[in-house]
């Protein structure tokens, strides 16, 4: 599969990235050589394989669920600029 200029152009307009017309080629050959990957992988024979959540049979090792820590909230809300009923105030940021 290979990539035009045009394409180029068009993903740089909606990612915003602003690209210079010396880059414009290499870029093709780069994403030509990405593209050329994946049609790779796509005609590998993957019939009779069980798809992987992860590559190895590992398990992992979980600590036990236990509370460690004591509750500091009065201490942590007493420093805070501005708490009110337990939680904590911040500045509206979106109008």
């Amino acid at each position: 599969m290979t990539i035009s200029r045009e394409d180029i152009e068009k993903v740089a307009v909606l990612a915003r990235i602003r690209l210079d017309e010396e880059q414009i080629p290499a870029l093709e050959d780069d994403l030509g050589n990405i593209l050329s990957l994946v049609d790779q992988l796509r005609a590998a024979d993957t019939d009779n394989v069980e798809p992987l959540s992860h590559p190895l049979d590992a398990v992992q090792r979980l600590r036990a669920d236990n509370v460690t820590e004591t509750n500091q909230r009065e201490a942590f809300q007493a420093i805070a600029p501005a708490t009110e009923d337990g939680l904590y105030l911040v500045p509206r940021v979106i109008e």
